[in-house]
C-alpha cells in the first residue's frame, strides 16, 4: 500500500495566503521524513478553497527540497492551459527528478478561469479528450504535430523527450481526476489510472474501477496492466488518542474553510451552484475516511483497499488548520499508521 498526503493549500478564515503556502510546503518536507511514499497538490485559481494556482510549479519547488518521495499533481486543470506546455514542464520534471513526478489531470469546472485564461467554456463542455490526447502522445512521441478542433500545429520534436531521462519510466505517469462514468471512460480507453475523490465513499469508488477494468479491456489493454492500474483514492486523515477528539478537530475547522473557500467560486456563464452544507460535508467525510486512533485509520485504509482495489491513497491532512497539528498528524500517520499496514 502507498499512502500520501493531499495537500489543497487550503486558506482557513483568519489566515494569510502566504500561511496557507507555508504549511503546505511545510506538511510535504514533514511527509517525506515520515516515510510517506507522495505528497499530491491541487490547483486552484481565485479562490480561497486552495491557495495554489500552479500545481506543476508548487511541484517543482518540492522536488527541488525533497530527495525520495514522489510528487505528484492532483490535479493540473488541462482546459485552462495549453497541453505541450504542460507536457513540457511534466517531462523537465520527470527527467530533473529521478522519474520521481506523476502528472494528474483534470477537467476542472464551469469557473470563471475558463474567461480569464481565454480558454472558454467549450474547452471544459467538449474539449478536454483533445486536450488530454495531445498532452499524452507529447509524453510519449518523439515529434508531435496537430490538427484538431481546438489545437492545429505542424509537426515539431518533442525536447526534451522524456523517455531521454536515466530512469525505468519513458515518462511521468498521467492520472485523470475521474468523478463521472464519461470520464471513467475516457480514461480506461487510453489506459491511465483515475484519481478518485474523497466526497465518494468505497461502495461508489469499487463500481468506477470495475467500469474502468471492463473498459480498459474492451479497449484492449493487457489484462495484467488493467488489473494492476495504480488508481489513487483521495481522502481525508486525521489522526488522535480518541475518534471523538479526530471529529472534533475536523468539525470545528473544516466547515469554515469549506463555506469561505467553496463560496468564492464564480461561474463563467452565471449558472447557479448548490454548495454543499459545509458542517454536513465535514461529517461526511468523517464517517467515509481514516478519522479517529491510528489502529483504526489503518484499518480503514485496509477496508477500502480490499473493497475499491486500490492500493494508493491522497490523505488530506490539513483539516486542522493549524501548522502544528498538520505537521503531528502528518507524524502520526507515518510513525503509527504506516507500521500497520506493511
Amino acid at each position: 500500500m502507498h499512502v500520501g498526503t493531499f495537500l489543497l493549500a487550503a486558506q482557513f478564515p483568519g489566515q494569510g495566503q502566504g500561511e496557507a503556502l507555508h504549511r503546505a510546503v511545510r506538511s510535504a518536507e514533514v511527509a517525506e521524513e515520515a516515510g510517506l511514499d507522495a505528497v499530491w497538490l491541487a490547483e486552484h485559481h481565485f479562490v480561497p478553497y486552495g491557495t495554489c494556482p500552479s500545481a506543476i510549479t508548487l511541484a517543482a519547488l518540492l522536488l527541488g527540497r525533497t530527495r525520495r518521495i514522489r510528487v505528484g499533481t492532483a490535479v493540473s486543470v488541462l482546459p485552462t492551459v495549453h497541453p505541450v506546455a504542460l507536457g513540457e514542464q511534466a517531462a523537465l520534471l520527470h527527467m530533473t527528478s529521478g522519474g520521481r513526478f506523476s502528472l494528474g489531470v483534470g477537467r476542472g469546472g464551469p469557473w470563471v478561469d475558463l474567461e480569464v485564461f481565454g480558454a472558454g467554456l467549450e474547452a471544459y463542455e467538449k474539449g478536454f479528450p483533445e486536450s488530454l490526447d495531445l498532452l499524452v502522445r507529447w509524453l510519449r512521441e518523439p515529434s508531435v504535430g496537430a490538427d484538431g478542433e481546438r489545437f492545429r500545429f505542424r509537426e515539431v520534436p518533442v525536447v526534451p523527450r522524456p523517455s531521454e531521462s536515466l530512469t525505468e519510466a519513458d515518462g511521468p505517469e498521467v492520472i485523470v481526476a475521474c468523478t463521472s462514468p464519461a470520464s471513467v471512460r475516457l480514461a480506461a480507453e487510453r489506459g491511465l489510472p483515475m484519481l478518485l475523490g474523497m466526497h465518494v465513499g468505497d461502495e461508489e469508488k469499487a463500481e468506477m474501477v470495475a467500469l474502468w477494468r471492463r473498459q480498459a479491456r474492451a479497449a484492449g489493454h493487457a489484462p495484467q496492466k488493467v488489473l494492476e492500474a495504480p488508481h489513487v483514492s483521495a481522502g481525508v486523515c486525521q489522526i488522535a488518542d480518541r475518534r471523538t477528539d479526530a471529529v472534533e478537530a475536523l468539525v470545528k475547522a473544516m466547515p469554515g474553510w469549506l463555506r469561505q473557500g467553496l463560496g468564492a467560486h464564480v461561474t463563467v456563464d452565471g449558472r447557479v451552484r448548490q454548495m454543499r452544507d459545509p458542517v454536513a460535508y465535514t461529517e461526511l467525510l468523517c464517517g467515509l475516511h481514516p478519522v479517529g486512533t491510528p489502529r483504526l485509520c489503518a484499518d480503514r485504509l485496509a477496508a477500502t483497499s480490499e473493497r475499491t482495489g486500490i492500493s494508493r491513497f491522497a490523505l488530506l491532512v490539513e483539516g486542522s488548520g493549524d501548522l502544528a497539528a498538520t505537521e503531528e498528524n502528518v507524524r502520526r500517520l507515518g510513525g503509527e499508521v504506516l507500521p500497520h499496514l506493511t
